[in-house]
């Protein structure tokens, strides 16, 4: 399974049974999959969404919004829950161009992802639960892809 390092963005060969061993990257040695939502932006946004195998959920936000700031301890209790879901924040102040090419019109707002492809989203504040059940559900109605080498 290709891993992206949110570091240095090398992407990384991590056997799909060793996920939950802490993996570093091989090129920078940072821990590879924190169990934290990680702020991206730009072309780092970019090419850690399209390079990583395992699924990811991108909560596009705005420091100046309520239900966005009731969301992070929610995205933070996933993170520590899901070591097979990777959560990146992207902030639609610093970062409008990615807000716009991905049609942001409310906030929060939620995407899921899987090797860059969009799989589901959905807008307003929920609970850790509901969240959950969205993910699962969501990568359960996704088509099986085919294994790249």
């Amino acid at each position: 399974m290709h891993v992206i390092c949110p570091d240095c963005l090398a992407a990384n060969r991590v056997p799909a049974e060793r996920l939950g061993d802490r993996p570093v990257c091989g090129k920078c040695r940072a821990p590879l999959l924190p169990a934290k939502p990680l702020a991206l932006a730009g072309e780092a946004f970019g090419r850690y969404v399209a390079g990583s195998e395992l699924p990811v959920l991108v909560d596009f936000w705005a420091a100046w919004c309520g239900p966005c700031r009731m969301m992070a301890p929610v995205l933070d209790d996933v993170a520590r829950q899901r070591a097979d879901l990777r959560i990146v924040k992207l902030d639609t102040e610093a970062d409008a161009a990615n807000a716009a090419r991905f049609g942001i019109r409310s906030i929060p707002t939620l995407i899921l992802f899987r090797r860059g492809r969009e799989l589901g989203r959905m807008s307003g504040a929920v609970p850790a639960q509901q969240l959950l059940a969205w993910i699962d559900a969501t990568l359960a109605r996704a088509p099986v892809e085919e294994e790249t080498s």
